[in-house]
């Protein structure tokens, strides 16, 4: 296998995963600040030009971080990342699916209409005039996850998960591009630090 590897929350995403889970791939770097994502050749593995893309064994793709992580817990046995019975990987995946629809898309989409407009204007649909709200709205749903976090470890209570790495990754991406965390959070901020601490944040 191979990994289309970029800058970016959704890259890291994969590598935290596949360090959690200790496997070995092969990564080849694409330039998304160039717009190589965007090119022919990349397009060919992912039409809709994103990163990371990962190159199957038999030579297809398969894109969409969720789907690959997912893919990559189910060749190599089940874990408690995805999850071990049917109960925990719908725990799982509840999660990441509230994670992904109510923070991560506005914070990534707020980001995308603001400060980074200059990158984007170009590749995608972008609405400035959303961008405040869009921020704002990530934030209110991170403090409505904090208030659901009180007397939890993780995400899914002990067991860190796909969740986890998910927020982990586009939290620290919001911090580096202006959308910094409220530290009145104080749940998310004591879980940011024991998320910190894993040697996997740093894939």
């Amino acid at each position: 296998m191979k990994l289309f590897n970029s800058v970016g929350p959704n890259p890291h995403v994969v590598r935290m995963f596949t360090a959690e889970r200790g496997l070995s791939i092969e990564m080849i770097d694409i330039d998304l600040m160039g717009g190589e994502n965007r090119q022919g050749e990349h397009l060919k593995r992912n039409p809709s030009g994103q990163s990371p893309t990962l190159e199957l064994d038999d030579g297809s793709y398969l894109a969409e971080i969720t789907a690959i992580c997912e893919y990559l817990d189910d060749k190599n046995g089940s874990s408690d990342l995805i999850g071990k019975t049917p109960e925990e990987r719908a725990e799982t995946r509840m999660w990441v699916r509230r994670i992904d629809l109510q923070i991560l898309e506005p914070l990534a989409n707020g980001f995308r209409f603001s400060d980074g407009l200059p990158l984007f204007q170009d590749r995608v649909r972008c609405i400035p005039q959303a961008a405040d709200d869009l921020k704002t709205l990530a934030q209110e749903r991170i403090t409505w996850l904090d208030g659901l976090m009180d007397g939890k470890t993780f995400i899914c209570g002990d067991r860190f998960t796909l969740a986890d790495i998910l927020l982990f990754c586009f939290l620290t991406f919001g911090e580096q591009v202006g959308q910094p965390l409220n530290t009145d959070n104080s749940n998310i901020m004591a879980w940011l630090e024991r998320v910190k601490e894993r040697s996997s944040a740093a894939a």
